[in-house]
């Protein structure tokens, strides 16, 4: 039987043969696919502008940059995300400290934001997850985020297609500075590595343009050094200059044709994620062991990035690793999203605190489980991983 695993792209004829164009006919870096791309994305989630980059987490890091982030401030964010969204304070040389989650949504819990900004008076940015495309409560981060001149940059990542509670796209930046996307291959569209920076500031932009590409002005914004930028015949045409440290986080036009071809699809991509998850919570809605992590409410407004179950482990005869195997040996893949960032080996040296402190994000770890969600998961392939599981949990209860 063919491998089922818990994420997976999607490519047909459409994006095969948008990629062929840009490599028989266009530029294939540094070329305007990657400008009609940014166009097509800010169109999508309703914001003025955006910025592809190399990756998600090169778009947390200039992020944080642009938020004016730096040595002496401390980042916030979710224990319960990839290490991206922490480690984008780590590369500025601020601390970084975490809010505990709501075991309701697995995202970042306010009351606990709250009380996090408090104890970390030095807080410029915070960075709310949308986990699993599950949006967080931004009507109430922003007004805590505000009182105390916080900046707002959503992690995304698993969040392009989801909704706020006042039907905005998440990544329209209504609540937020900027707002950072992943196009890696098991999220909503793929580009096979890739990010965009969303924001609805012009001098954020500018300034996002440039880390992407070293610090280097080639004529965005006006030129530091007058006397060499121009002549008597107006700017010169080869004139650029280096006005800040930046990166090589620059995306390919290749890279933009497969994501801008896969863009167009994305409406079809997440109402099939939809359905899928509808019959998962039909499927496992009466059991006493098993249950979906997130309200149910994610079948209107998330992009279902993730279908993750929490499982009373205790009510088994075998762990989760166990379960995870004897999963695997017929053929379904599932994985754990995530080990809480703080006890990862590096932040439990760099952090002062106990990661055992962050209880909901422990808890929840020690019971989730994300089992297969994509595309084209068949009818009978999801009906087979329902099947195995219940059998396996009926087989191993106490």
């Amino acid at each position: 039987m063919t491998i089922i695993p818990y994420g997976k792209h999607f490519i047909d004829e459409s994006d095969i043969d948008a990629v062929v164009d840009i490599l028989r006919y266009g530029q294939l870096t540094q070329g305007p696919m990657i400008t009609e791309f940014e166009r097509e994305f800010a169109l999508h989630v309703n914001s003025k502008y955006a910025v592809a980059v190399s990756s998600c987490t090169a778009g947390l890091h200039i992020a944080s940059l642009a938020a004016g982030l730096k040595e002496g401030d401390t980042l916030i964010t979710s224990p319960i995300t990839f290490v991206a969204s922490s480690n984008a304070g780590i590369y500025t040389g601020a601390n970084v400290a975490f809010a505990d989650i709501d075991p309701r949504s697995i995202n970042i819990d306010p009351v606990l934001l709250s009380l996090a900004l408090k104890e970390h008076p030095t807080t410029k940015v915070v960075i709310p997850v949308h986990f699993a495309g599950y949006p967080c409560e931004m009507e109430e981060i922003k007004p805590i985020c505000d009182q105390v001149g916080a900046v707002i940059i959503e992690d995304a990542a698993h969040a392009l297609g989801s909704k706020y509670k006042n039907g905005q796209m998440v990544g329209s930046c209504c609540y937020s500075l900027m707002t950072v996307f992943s196009l890696h291959p098991v999220k909503a569209i793929a580009a096979g590595e890739g990010g965009v920076i969303t924001t609805n500031d012009e001098s954020t932009y500018r300034r996002l343009l440039r880390l992407r590409s070293h610090g280097i002005n080639k004529g965005d914004d006006q030129f530091i050094c007058l006397d060499e930028s121009i002549s008597t015949s107006g700017i010169n045409p080869w004139y650029y200059e280096m006005q800040e440290l930046g990166f090589h986080y620059r995306i390919t036009d290749i890279q933009c044709a497969l994501a801008n071809s896969q863009l167009k699809k994305l409406h079809r991509f997440i109402e099939r994620r939809r359905e899928i998850a509808a019959r998962y919570i039909v499927a496992f809605a009466d059991s006493e062991i098993v249950h979906f992590a997130q309200p149910s409410d994610a079948l209107d407004r998330s992009a279902l990035h993730l279908f993750v179950l929490r499982i009373n482990f205790e009510r088994l005869r075998i762990d989760r690793a166990q379960l995870m195997k004897s999963l695997r040996s017929k053929n379904i893949i599932t994985q754990v999203h995530y080990l809480p960032v703080p006890m990862h080996p590096f932040y439990r040296k760099t952090l002062p605190v106990d990661p055992s402190i962050y209880k909901q994000s422990e808890r929840y770890y020690r019971d989730c489980l994300s089992i297969p969600i994509y595309y084209s998961l068949t009818a009978d392939e999801q009906e087979y991983v329902i099947s195995t599981i219940n059998y396996i949990i009926d087989y191993e209860s106490n």
